[in-house]
């Protein structure tokens, strides 16, 4: 059973939609979302966690940290690795809405998770 507000990250570049690599986000807005509405609660400042060729665990560990009370964190797009990070702190990522409107993802995802079919959409 979905408790609401569900709390959901988006990394962004401009706000507007979900249009920022997971790796390269500076920051996520943070957002309760109930079945007919979206909030912005708030935004929270991280580094960015791709370098290049490389990696920056402790910006990991930070980031982790960060959104660590969300249900989900939308991103354009996610590696493997740090898919496999949110999934240990019981953190999905979400991609399947890269660069759409932010609260229509929003609010179409937790229709899916209401009905059943999120497993699908992600």
């Amino acid at each position: 059973m979905l408790e609401f507000p569900l709390k959901l990250a988006v990394a962004t570049k401009e706000g507007l939609a979900i249009s920022e690599h997971f790796g390269h986000a500076k920051q996520f807005h943070i957002y309760a979302v109930y079945p007919d509405r979206c909030q912005l609660l708030e935004t929270r400042q991280v580094a960015h966690y791709c370098l290049g060729q490389h990696s920056d665990q402790s910006a990991m560990a930070g980031i982790l940290e960060a959104i660590k009370d969300c249900h989900a964190v939308f991103v354009a797009k996610i590696g493997d690795g740090p898919t496999e990070k949110l999934n240990k702190i019981g953190v999905r990522a979400v991609g399947h809405y890269a660069y759409e409107a932010i609260e229509v993802s929003l609010l179409d995802y937790v229709g899916q998770l209401m009905t059943g079919e999120a497993e699908h959409a992600c």
